[in-house]
């Protein structure tokens, strides 16, 4: 028995999909808002939309992902790009592959730690609200207690 209750199934078959668009949303937003806007609001929000991004492909791979987990996953795996960067290997790979540069960045910013958690925290509660709204439109029985992820 899945924790989406007895029409978990309907319900659950609509997340890859889901978060396949919610990826390439995600993807025109980042490019839209560095396009459109350009500076510092620019590169936060793509900071953000960055780990939005790592989230809607965790839900992809592992649709029965919990919110709270994903979102951790997400920021910790931003985190561990950034951190990547101080070895310096992510600036001299970019410099070769275009690829290498969008997904590691080049320099390790401080403050993009932050707004990795702020794109993390965001996705975590957008993917609640939906889930659960979800599990009540198709009938199913809320998240089971005792299991905060």
């Amino acid at each position: 028995m899945n924790d989406l209750g007895g029409n978990g199934f309907r319900a659950h078959r609509l997340t890859r999909p889901a978060a396949a668009s919610a990826a390439a949303l995600t993807v025109a937003a980042g490019l839209g808002v560095r396009a459109v806007l350009g500076g510092e609001f620019a590169k936060c929000a793509g900071d953000a939309l960055y780990t939005v991004l790592v989230y809607a492909l965790l839900v992809l791979a592992v649709p029965r992902v919990r919110p709270g987990r994903a979102a951790a996953l997400a920021a910790a795996l931003s985190w561990a790009v950034e951190l990547f960067q101080l070895t310096g290997l992510p600036d001299d790979w970019g410099r070769r592959s275009t690829l290498a540069r969008l997904v590691l960045g080049s320099t390790f910013n401080p403050p993009d730690l932050f707004w990795y958690l702020v794109g993390a925290g965001c996705a975590g509660v957008l993917h609640r609200v939906l889930r659960t709204s979800r599990i009540a439109a198709t009938g199913g029985a809320p998240v089971r207690p005792g299991r905060p992820w």
